[in-house]
């Protein structure tokens, strides 16, 4: 056998040894039941027990500024559509490693809004639109099946799923009575941006809540169901999440669906509303992407769509499908190439690192949510 040969046998012998490994440890992986999640000690998993209750010290002292009644909403984003709760939880978070709690902090049980959290879930429920049908390719526009109006424009008409969910769609138009451009301090508070010149879809990048919300309602059209019903019946209970967790529209976000009036949620509460959870179901929502839109056999994702949507967009920020991403090492400091992040106002955060095996969910906490998983990362005796 000439060396070339053997050094091709040898590859394709470590890659089988690789996915076979892989899907070893899929297998023997911890998926907790409903009702109940498994702890175990940081020294039980070779965790340095000292370092990781420095860490949980460093969150708690690390509240956010956001008043506890969040009176600064409409000041921060402008004019409410939906309600907001009169009094949020102080500081908390959990600590999943190789599966298991190995450590709690606060009221991790307050049901809160999570704020753009939620688009990382948008991103869950289009994934299972795809799986299912509804969606027939993500490089379709979204006007070869919804046909509400809302893609009626030639300009509107380019706009695809992918650009949707890669936040580049450029989509122009009002929803909910609130414009793409975020022009105006009353309609969007200290969040209004300069009048711009409208790119060509899958352009440009631009964070925008007013786009996702009609992503949003787009995946309602085609999944003849409202996004909560969709997230609850293929995502959230299969993973065993509570039933405390809540979708919640704006006042005015209903439409008529198959002959039924429909909710039509938000991808975040910057207007009210949006995805109200605990701390415990974020865990849960984190550690099905960590394990790569798998739990307990079943695969709730296709594997391709994960490796999509956790791969960088051409236009955006080291972004994904409506997660971040920290390929360029900017997103999350001091973390792995490959960690990923939901993030959410407030801050409310999930952050993944696959090669730690590690979520870690910190609510209503300042600076970067990297900081904290650093410090449990630490205590890891790798």
């Amino acid at each position: 056998m000439t060396p070339s040969r053997r050094s091709a046998l040898h590859l394709c012998v470590a890659l089988i040894a690789s996915t076979a490994v892989s899907a070893f440890a899929q297998s023997i992986a911890y998926f907790p039941p409903a009702g109940t999640w498994a702890k175990k000690s940081p020294a039980e998993l070779g965790m340095d027990p000292a370092k990781l209750a420095e860490a949980v010290s460093y969150a708690q002292q690390h509240e956010t500024e956001r008043p506890l009644d969040l009176s600064d909403q409409e000041s921060v984003f402008g004019s409410l559509l939906g309600s907001m709760p009169t009094r949020r939880a102080k500081t908390n978070g959990v600590v999943i490693y190789k599966g298991y709690v190995v450590a709690e902090f606060g009221d991790t049980a307050a049901v809160d809004p999570t704020y753009s959290v939620a688009k990382s879930m948008l991103a869950t429920v289009a994934g299972v639109a795809l799986r299912d049908g509804h969606i027939a390719a993500l490089d379709q526009p979204v006007a070869a099946t919804v046909k509400d109006g809302g893609y009626a424009s030639p300009h509107n008409a380019a706009v695809t799923w992918k650009m949707h969910l890669q936040q580049a769609s450029e989509w122009h138009g009002e929803m909910w009575g609130k414009k793409d451009d975020f022009i105006g301090a009353a309609q969007f508070g200290k969040g209004e941006r300069k009048p711009r010149e409208l790119k060509q879809p899958g352009a440009f990048y631009e964070y925008n809540d007013v786009r996702i919300n009609r992503f949003a309602l787009s995946l309602l059209r085609v999944m003849d169901k409202s996004v909560p019903d969709a997230f609850q019946q293929e995502v959230m209970d299969p993973i065993g999440a509570s039933s405390s967790w809540k979708w919640v529209p704006y006042a005015n976000s209903y439409v008529e669906q198959g002959g039924k009036r429909m909710p039509s949620v938000s991808g975040g509460t910057r207007w009210g509303g949006g995805m109200w959870i605990n701390s415990w179901d974020m865990a849960r929502f984190g550690y099905l992407w960590l394990r790569g839109g798998q739990w307990g056999g079943k695969q709730l994702l296709q594997p391709s769509y994960v490796k999509a949507a956790l791969a960088p967009s051409e236009h955006g920020p080291d972004y994904g499908y409506l997660w971040w991403l920290n390929t360029k090492g900017k997103n999350l400091p001091g973390l792995p190439s490959n960690a990923f992040a939901a993030l959410g106002a407030g801050s409310n955060t999930i952050t993944v690192s696959p090669d730690h095996d590690l979520v870690v969910v910190w609510r209503w906490h300042s600076g970067n949510s990297a900081e904290l998983a650093k410090r449990v990362i630490s205590a890891i005796n790798l």
